[in-house]
């Protein structure tokens, strides 16, 4: 059985949580403004359905009362390394179709992507502190490879994935604060006063 944890470690995970549940809400706001530049750019139409788009890990869960902190924060963190990969791809592509033509979008895709990627860091640290370690650091080669390149796709099928990207992205951004806020809340070993995280 786990051993009680630590005032001083419980303070430090309420205090990683609220400021991950802050990067959160941040990062969600840029995604919802980039999400609208995007259709817009792209000449798309913002209530397009976009199946589901390979690679992309969806934010709905079941059962997600019942999952612990660690099923949290593990999958939290595989999905934003999923998102990083995508999102350099979009700005990849991005950079291709357009060059210099729209940099605008493409400075905003860059910024969500650092979000992306600093958000991935904070989850890390939050699985350090939990003692859990984090997966891939032993095989940081594998990571830097990734996985292999997806097929070819049309440039309409482009445009129609990245909205597939951004839009779930946005919902991860959402279930991040929640589950955070989950977390947040103090083990009964601890003896801390509930609430001291409610709001972003």
């Amino acid at each position: 059985m786990a051993a009680a944890e630590s005032p001083s470690a419980a303070l430090r995970r309420r205090d990683l949580c609220s400021r991950g549940i802050r990067l959160a809400g941040k990062m969600r706001a840029d995604v919802v403004d980039l999400l609208d530049a995007y259709v817009e750019q792209q000449g798309l139409d913002a209530s397009a359905s976009v199946a589901a788009v390979e690679g992309v890990p969806l934010a709905a869960v079941e059962r997600w009362d019942e999952q612990t902190g660690t099923q949290r924060l593990l999958e939290n963190l595989a999905a934003y390394r999923a998102f990083r990969a995508l999102l350099a791809q979009m700005l990849e592509e991005q950079r291709e179709q357009l060059g210099e033509a729209d940099a605008g979008l493409g400075r905003a895709l860059a910024a969500v992507l650092l979000q992306v990627s600093a958000f991935a860091y904070h989850l890390e640290e939050l699985l350090r502190l939990e003692s859990r370690g984090v997966p891939g650091e032993e095989g940081d080669e594998e990571e830097e490879d990734g996985p292999p390149p997806p097929p070819r796709l049309s440039l309409f099928e482009q445009k129609l994935r990245g909205l597939g990207v951004l839009r779930e992205l946005a919902q991860w951004a959402v279930r991040s604060v929640r589950d955070l806020r989950q977390l947040a809340k103090p083990s009964p070993a601890t003896g801390a006063a509930p609430g001291l995280v409610e709001s972003p």
